[in-house]
């Protein structure tokens, strides 16, 4: 029994001392992680240094922080490096489109950055080209008067402008009846005059008067064709800002049907033209014969007869507003050039040294359906089959006696009176 006690104190006495170490153990060990974190035998050159050379700057008992949050800092520092990344990277693509615009030197990249995303090319024979340019965004501010009007006016956004004074006034009438007549109720008169617009108001016809403008109103009230025709792209860019397309318009012109059943709408510009058959009308190669040059004696050249600025439907884009400032100013700066030559010029001459052509997308109209005087006097009538059928429009644009031809025109087509054409000659007397 004694022997059995005397081992039981042993083994309590042993446990007791056990139990001690383990207790200093832990206690020694919790001191040395808190007053030695990096361990007893690492050296400190950074803390050496930073006790000499900076004394003012402390030890934080923070960095002691957990392996979890280390963890989670670099993360955030991986994921805020690559947003970084891909900030720079745009601030590169957009200095270099920025670049590539003000350097001219890519029209494609131009357009891209105007029309959004770059497309893949298809197959071969579906790839068509962009054709229509967006329209600009509508500014009522430009003229708010002017865009109540069109507000009553316009059919979906559409309407026929015509520009008239005193001098045109019996023509302006055989206008007026024949867009009635056909049933047309989105056009109207630009009146440069007061007489024309009281002469407007008394046949109920829409009118409209500018406000005061010493220069526009010298030409309008006593201008004669050519000078009144000039005008018209100056006014007409109100028109476009108000976001509105426009049908503009001669007074020597007789109406058989709605244009606006026959517009394709996919240019800026669709013009009538001066042509008077395919080839004149639409484009041919026109070989051109040098015999001195020998075996390089024919050149191919491409010829189209001019688009006729006395109708034409221009679409509310920047290249069609461009076209209209380009025309108004070089008709303000060229005293005597015509405004159906610089209409054509501005349109269809390409980029060259020292010049930036137009990029403005034009469509040539229909010459038997939009139908000029020549087309008419000298063809069709001949023509048993074309005489027969009814054009959209006649334009007496070839000859000076429009008002005994406008109406002999009405009588033909409207009257049914199949001789009505027949006293005049081709051309001019």
């Amino acid at each position: 029994m004694a022997v059995s006690g005397r081992r039981d104190k042993a083994q309590q006495s042993l446990r007791s001392r056990i139990a001690i170490a383990l207790v200093i153990g832990v206690v020694a060990g919790c001191l040395i992680a808190f007053y030695f974190p990096h361990g007893l035998i690492l050296s400190y050159p950074s803390v050496r240094n930073h006790r000499i050379g900076i004394s003012n700057i402390q030890v934080d008992s923070s960095s002691c922080e957990s392996s979890e949050h280390i963890k989670m800092l670099k993360s955030e520092f991986v994921s805020l490096s690559e947003n970084n990344s891909k900030l720079k990277k745009q601030i590169r693509d957009l200095k270099h489109k920025l670049q590539l615009v003000e350097q001219g030197k890519d029209h494609a990249e131009k357009q891209f950055l105007v029309l959004g995303e770059q497309h893949k090319a298809g197959p071969f024979g579906t790839v068509k080209a962009l054709r229509t340019n967006p329209t600009v965004l509508p500014d009522k501010s430009v003229n708010p008067r002017l865009a109540q009007i069109l507000e009553e006016v316009a059919v979906e956004k559409e309407l026929i402008v015509a520009l008239a004074n005193s001098n045109v006034k019996d023509t302006l009438e055989v206008w007026f009846s024949s867009i009635k007549r056909v049933g047309i109720s989105n056009y109207l008169v630009i009146a440069l005059d007061d007489h024309i617009v009281e002469f407007c108001k008394s046949n109920d016809v829409p009118v409209y008067k500018r406000d005061p403008d010493k220069g526009i109103d010298a030409v309008g009230k006593t201008g004669g064709n050519h000078a009144v025709s000039g005008l018209k792209f100056q006014i007409l860019r109100e028109f476009l800002q108000l976001g509105y397309s426009v049908l503009l318009s001669d007074v020597d012109i007789v109406y058989l049907q709605n244009p606006f059943n026959h517009l394709y709408r996919d240019s800026d510009v669709e013009s009538m033209t001066d042509g008077h058959n395919n080839m004149t009308a639409y484009g041919y190669n026109d070989v051109f014969d040098e015999p001195e040059m020998g075996w390089a004696r024919y050149a191919h050249t491409m010829r189209i007869w001019v688009f006729n600025s006395g109708f034409f439907y221009i679409r509310p884009t920047l290249a069609s507003i461009e076209l209209l400032d380009r025309v108004a100013d070089r008709l303000a700066r060229q005293e005597n050039s015509w405004d159906q030559a610089v209409f054509n010029e501005e349109l269809f001459f390409p980029s060259h040294p020292g010049y930036d052509g137009l990029h403005a997308a034009k469509r040539t109209m229909d010459f038997y359906m939009f139908m000029n005087s020549k087309v008419l006097f000298k063809t069709v009538r001949k023509d048993d089959k074309l005489n027969k059928l009814k054009p959209v429009i006649v334009h007496v644009n070839y000859h000076p006696n429009k008002l005994e031809r406008m109406k002999a025109v009405v009588q033909f087509y409207v009257d049914g009176k199949r001789d009505a054409l027949d006293a005049f000659p081709d051309g001019s007397e």
